[in-house]
């Protein structure tokens, strides 16, 4: 039981990978989800014990998150100790509850929706953007058919045979 506690205890409510410390944006970032993902201290709704964690990653510039709920068998949970019966584990476990999604920061303002940027994705790309270029390339393919059948047009006439003067002169 004291391990149980001690998992908890290092655990907390929001596991972030190291990356988190390296710069500054991602230790804004990091602040900002404990904020918003974290319960007040001492609120009278919350639960006086920790029985889900949420990790945040860094990996390819993107954040992936994921919420864990703590199984114990100490606790009564049926689904650890059938766990960890079949499976000859500890008792202790965690089992992803949902939801799991992925966040690509972009852009982080100053302000609450504006003021000076500090900091700025550079590899983002924007959806229009992509989707724009698209576009592009299909209208480049009208342009190119219509400068090819004006190529066409012109080497014919270069090209064409030339009439003979002398064509009709021994015909009937």
């Amino acid at each position: 039981m004291w391990y149980v506690r001690r998992v908890v205890h290092i655990l907390s409510s929001n596991s972030f990978d190291a990356s988190f410390e390296t710069q500054p944006h991602l230790q804004l970032l990091k602040v900002m989800f404990t904020d918003i993902f974290g319960a007040p201290r001492g609120h009278p709704k919350s639960k006086p014990f920790i029985d889900r964690v949420m990790t945040f990653h860094l990996c390819d510039g993107k954040i992936w998150v994921r919420n864990y709920q703590i199984l114990d068998a100490a606790d009564g949970s049926k689904r650890a100790e059938a766990a960890a019966a079949r499976e000859d584990k500890e008792a202790t476990q965690l089992v992803e509850m949902g939801p799991r999604f992925v966040l690509t920061p972009i852009r982080i303002f100053a302000g609450s929706f504006g003021g000076p940027t500090l900091y700025l994705n550079s590899k983002y790309v924007s959806p229009n953007t992509t989707r724009s270029d698209a576009k592009k390339v299909k209208g480049n393919r009208y342009a190119d058919r219509k400068e090819s059948e004006a190529s066409r047009k012109e080497k014919e006439e270069t090209f064409a045979p030339q009439l003979d003067d002398l064509a009709d002169t021994f015909a009937n």
